[in-house]
Parts: C-alpha cells; sequence; structure tokens
C-alpha cells in the first residue's frame, strides 16, 4: 500500500431485502491524498450510499474500506476515532438548532479531541472569518439562510482537522442563488490541497474542481477519468446518456 492513497476501497458491496437491491455493487476505488474525487450519476445509483460507506454511517454488507491503511470495517476498530479524521458534510446542515454557530463548531473539538476551549474558539472564528460569517459567530442556526448554514456546516467539520472532507449532495437542498457560495468555500479548500470526496449534481464544479470524476450507475462504478475524459469524451452509453440529460 503506497503512502499516498487515503482511502482504499476492495470490492464494497450493499445489499437490501436479502440481495434483491444492490445499493453497491463490487465497487472499487482508491483516493489520494490531496485529490478531488467527484461522484457523478443519476439519483438511485448508488452515489450517497457509497459516501457514507466511507465513514461506516452506511454498514457494507461485505468488501473492505482501508482508512490511512487501517481496515475499518473490521470488527475490532473503534470507528469513531476514524470519522474524527473525515469531516462529513451533509445535504441538510444538522447544526444543533439549540446552540449558537460557535458552540456547534467548538463542540466536537472540545469534547473529542480535548481542544483547550480557547484554543477551539480562536480557529472556529478564524475558519468562520474565512468563509465571510465572523459576524455570525453568535447566532442561532435558524437566524441563517440555507447558504451561511451550509457554509458553518462545511467550517465545523474542519474544526476537526480532518484528512479528508466527505461531502454528500452538499447544495442540492439550497436555493439556486445560495449554491455559488458554498461551492466557492469547496474550491478553496480544493486549492488548498484537502482531500475531498463529492457526491454532487453540480457539473460545472466536477469539471472545474474535480482531479477524478466517477460516474456510478446501479451501484457500480461504469467510468472513471479526469473532468476532460469524462465530460469531453464520454466513453460508456450510460454516462453519454447521462450528459446529454444533465449539460
Amino acid at each position: 500500500m503506497t503512502d499516498n492513497i487515503l482511502i482504499n476501497v476492495k470490492n464494497l458491496k450493499k445489499h437490501y431485502n436479502g440481495g434483491e437491491v444492490k445499493a453497491l455493487d463490487g465497487i472499487d476505488c482508491e483516493i489520494k491524498k490531496g485529490e478531488v474525487v467527484v461522484i457523478i450519476g443519476p439519483s438511485g445509483s448508488g452515489k450517497s450510499t457509497f459516501l457514507r460507506s466511507l465513514n461506516l454511517l452506511e454498514i457494507p454488507t461485505s468488501g473492505q474500506i482501508f482508512f490511512e491503511g487501517t481496515d475499518i470495517t473490521a470488527k475490532k476498530v473503534n470507528i469513531n476515532t476514524h470519522r474524527q479524521k473525515m469531516g462529513m458534510v451533509f445535504q441538510h446542515f444538522n447544526l444543533f438548532p439549540n446552540m449558537t454557530v460557535l458552540k456547534n463548531m467548538t463542540i466536537a473539538p472540545v469534547q473529542l479531541l480535548g481542544t483547550p476551549k480557547e484554543e477551539a474558539k480562536n480557529k472556529a472564528l478564524e475558519l468562520l472569518e474565512r468563509v465571510g460569517l465572523k459576524d455570525r459567530a453568535d447566532a442561532y442556526p435558524s437566524q441563517l439562510s440555507g447558504g451561511q448554514k451550509q457554509r458553518v456546516a462545511i467550517v465545523r467539520a474542519l474544526c476537526m482537522s480532518p484528512d479528508v472532507m466527505l461531502f454528500d449532495e452538499p447544495t442540492s437542498a439550497l436555493d439556486p442563488e445560495m449554491v455559488g457560495e458554498v461551492l466557492d468555500v469547496m474550491k478553496e479548500l480544493a486549492a488548498e490541497g484537502m482531500t475531498m470526496v463529492v457526491v454532487t449534481h453540480e457539473m460545472g464544479f466536477a469539471r472545474e474542481v474535480g482531479s477524478r470524476v466517477i460516474f456510478m450507475d446501479e451501484g457500480k462504478i461504469l467510468e472513471e477519468g479526469t473532468p476532460d475524459e469524462i465530460f469531453n469524451n464520454p466513453q460508456n452509453p450510460r454516462l453519454q446518456d447521462f450528459l446529454s440529460k444533465v449539460l
């Protein structure tokens, strides 16, 4: 196993109804440090299931997932230790409604990593400033727009200093005019070398920011390549058909 492979997925399967529904049907995939891997495909193709399997929010039926060299699907592994190194951003923000933005951001580093409160606070404020929300530190989630909530959700994950960021359709619940502000934050992260795995319907983002694009359908990876290869020279008929509908 080479040093720069962060996540290595081997023959991953996720079946429902006794195997009748194959949400994931034998996925093999390597994700290297510093890569931005964008996963595209029609609804129900297994994209989110695959992404959520990477930190075992979905428990695979079979197969292995190595994260930083450890098989996290092994019985005795403490998954929470590894999850701390994987930032996760969902479609629906998942902020604690009864806590201020600042509290939302500092609670995990303080409680899980033992970061001193002052240090956690300073880091949180620094990150909020980066995404233009320092003045909202004392606001509650209900006082924020969707785009602001999602930016907070991203920097909240960054407060844990993760080694990889997983994004599950981070803009699909947003009003169209708010999508850009969230994608801008993600572009900046990518430019700084953060390893990212992103499930998205935003083809412009995939094309512009992805170092590799994976096309999934029916629980399988049907094609992967650079954005140029995927968008300008797609080989698989299903991918050609998909792109003809979304571009």
